[in-house]
Order: structure tokens, then sequence, then C-alpha cells
């Protein structure tokens, strides 16, 4: 017999769908590729004897830059890269070819007056046609259920190319490449059918290996070479764990453009903890609605991907619901802990807030409100920013808890108070993609 407290942390849930498989739709008018189950998909009887377009990056690392944070990738004014290219232009493709659910370019955008900056987007044909789940939000881990919705079940028209580590130390571009079945499992670029921003892609690391929604060192660093890789200011990459809005118990993770600075990435920071072995340091968040760290810093990539990802594994197990975002190019990552959906199971959330129907998930935290009314459009103010994620952030003493683990995870010490602002530089003007893709493989650097 389910128990009282279980039944009210079970909530019934509209899920987002991100995929045109995900409501079980007839694929009749699908073209049948004449191999595995016909439907020419993610799964272990398509994707092993599968050809997938890939783009293999150099996995070679550089120091990390160590300076202060300016808001380009590179201290100079972003230059487009290959992959930022690549993947718009097979985006708009997907487009051109009707796979999404609406049009997001023709979504109302503003920015909402006031000291922060939050971007307010009218996005009402984001929660039309979804189908009800059962979710459970008192439990950050959870097994894969393979009967569930998941990510193998994707049809290959979906998918934008493979992204995966380079076998020669070459980043490489193959439009064109059978997919090794004796290799490790692929790691998927897909399009996000319900998409927020200009080029909303979903990263599914290793998706044959069907991981749950948690975090792995080696997905997250994939996620941060994805972010590096764009090399573009205004792309950056989320993460949502079950209990913080992830809608699917299938490890991935989203990312988009937006030509703006994120409210959360301008917020003046305090830094608390580092190490001086790696020289990765975490700052928390000053003057923003939700408390939250920032880490930086590390001689290399892998420095800065073992903090984070030894932090979030060890709030997994200590059930702590939490959102990531992957900002400046893989350089800085804001770790924010939330406890909104547990709050909203409760019945603790105000009706006001509920019936927005806004779900606070990485993007929304960070300053980036999807609104689904135009009633909620119209009357947006910092005001109401400020409520709605002043109730997704922790009491201080849960966040004290926090800072516990992190510094327990990470292996950090503890530093006196230094605060500091991040003067963002970001251009103008929205990423273009470009025209036309290579036929052949290109060696790009």
């Amino acid at each position: 017999m389910v128990s009282v407290l279980e039944r009210k942390l079970t909530i019934k849930r509209v899920a987002t769908v991100v995929s045109n498989y995900q409501e079980n739709a007839s694929t009749d008018n699908l073209e049948s590729m004449a191999q595995g189950c016909g439907r020419n998909c993610l799964g272990t009887c398509c994707l092993p004897v599968s050809n997938l377009p890939l783009y293999a990056f150099n996995t070679a690392e550089e120091e990390q830059c160590h300076d202060k944070v300016d808001g380009s990738c590179d201290g100079k004014s972003p230059e487009k890269s290959y992959l930022n290219n690549l993947l718009l232009g097979q985006w708009e493709n997907r487009m051109t070819r009707g796979l999404f659910r609406y049009d997001v370019t023709s979504c109302e955008t503003k920015i909402i007056p006031g000291t922060y900056g939050f971007v307010a987007q009218l996005n009402e044909g984001r929660h039309l046609k979804k189908r009800p789940t059962e979710f459970r939000v008192d439990k950050v881990l959870q097994p894969f259920d393979k009967n569930k919705f998941n990510f193998t079940k994707v049809g290959q028209e979906e998918v934008l190319f493979r992204f995966e580590p380079s076998e020669d130390g070459e980043t490489r571009y193959f439009p064109c490449s059978q997919i090794d079945p004796e290799g490790s499992s692929a790691s998927i670029i897909a399009i996000n059918v319900s998409p927020i921003e200009y080029g909303h892609v979903l990263l599914i690391p290793r998706v044959l290996d069907c991981l749950p929604q948690k975090i792995v060192h080696d997905g997250l660093m994939l996620a941060l070479h994805f972010a590096k890789e764009a090399s573009n200011p205004f792309f950056r990459v989320g993460y949502n764990s079950l209990g913080a809005f992830a809608t699917i118990n299938h490890l991935h993770f989203q990312a988009y453009f937006l030509s703006a600075p994120f409210p959360i990435e301008k917020a003046p920071t305090c830094k608390i903890m580092s190490s001086k072995d790696t020289r990765v340091m975490v700052s928390k968040l000053l003057n923003y609605p939700v408390k939250g760290l920032v880490f930086e810093g590390g001689n290399k990539l892998c420095d800065l991907c073992d903090a984070i990802a030894s932090s979030c594994i060890l709030l997994e197990s200590n059930n702590v619901a939490f959102n990531l975002l992957i900002s400046d190019c893989g350089k800085r990552v804001f770790l924010l802990p939330q406890c909104y959906a547990e709050k909203q199971a409760r019945g603790e959330v105000e009706q006001e807030l509920l019936d927005t129907q806004v779900n606070p998930a990485v993007w929304e935290i960070s300053g980036h409100m999807v609104l689904k009314r135009r009633k909620d459009y119209d009357e947006a103010s910092e005001q109401y920013a400020w409520k709605l994620l002043s109730d997704v952030s922790l009491s201080d003493e849960r966040f004290q808890d926090v800072e516990k683990y992190v510094c327990e995870a990470a292996n950090l010490q503890e530093d006196g108070g230094f605060i500091s602002t991040v003067e963002t530089s970001y251009g103008s003007g929205t990423p273009q993609a470009s025209p036309h893709l290579p036929q052949d493989c290109l060696v790009l650097r």
C-alpha cells in the first residue's frame, strides 16, 4: 500500500514533448530503411548498423584560463566555430522539414525592465498536446525504465550528428560515418521538437547504454566539450536532475542559443572555496533570488569536470535535486540546488504561481522565463520573476549542507569571501547558420 507521504510526493505532471516519438505516434508515414525494426530508430535494433554524421572533437587539453571571465570565450569577440555553423545548419534543415511542433522563431521575447534584465518569452505552443505522466519528485536517483519513453525510441531523422572524441587527435567532421557495433555506445545530438529557443538540441551521452538521468564523469565531460567546441557565449548547455524538472529518465543535456546574457551570468559572486592543486575555485551567488554555486578554473578541463561531477554525485546520493548551467564556452558552471517540485507536491506553492504552469528548470532559474499564457507575458515584471525563483531556492540551512557536500566531494579548502562581479561583453545579433555543409571529411583544425 502506498504511504501518505509517497502519494503526496507523486504528482501528475504534463511532460514536455522533446521527440515526435514520445506520444507513440504512428510511424506509417516514415520511410522504412529496411533494417532493424524498420523504424530507423536509436535502439539496438537499428543504431549499430546505421550511418550517421560524426563530429569528432580533439580531446587534447589546453590549460584553462584563470583570468577574470569576460563573457566571451577568449576575451575577444567570438568567432563562430565550425560546430556552431554545423549545428545551426542541420537544425534549420529539420525546421524546413517540419519536424518541430511549432515555430519558435515566431514566439515573442522581451527583456523585463529592472535591475536583472530577466528575459521573458511567450511560448503558448509548448504546453499543448502533452501526455500526462506520473512523476516522482522525492527521489533524485531512479532506475532506468525501458518501458517508458527514452531516447532509444527516437527516429534518426531527429538526429543532427554524433558528437564523440576523436581517435586521432584531430577535430574532424564526417557527413556519413558507419557506427562500429563493437565500439563504445554512440553519443547523439538531436533536436528538441518543443524548442525553447533557436538551435535547441539534446545531447544524449552513450545512448545505447540507457543511463538514467544522473551525472556521470564522462557524460559531464562531453557536455563541457560541447560548450567549448561551439565557442560561442550565446550557446549554453543545461541539465535538470530528477526532482528538478527533468521529465525523461534517460541521461541527457539540453542546449540552445540566446543572444542576450542570462541574468544569473551577471550576478556578483563571493569566492568561498578552492583547490591549490587543481586551481578549481567555487563561488557563491550574491543578490540573486536562487542560491547557487559557481565552478570555474582548473589546470585542465578534466579538473573542472571532476570537481563538478563529484559534487553532483554526492548531492544525488543525499537526494538533493539540482540544475546545472554550463556557460562561457564551458569555463563557468552554475550548480543550482532547488526544491520547487518538492514544495509543489506538498501543496506549499501559491496557486497564483501554479496557474502560470511555469516549471522552473535550469533555463528559468538562469533568468529565461518561458511563459505559456499571454496574460503572464504581458504582465511580466521583475517582481514576478523574483517571487517565482525565490520559491525555488533552498533554505539557508539546507544550502549550507550543499556547501559542505561540495567542499567534501571536490576536496576543496574554504577561502575568505572575495566578492567579484562579471563584466560581460556579448556581441549582438542572432547567430547565422552556414548555408552549405561539406560533402567530404574535413580536418577542421
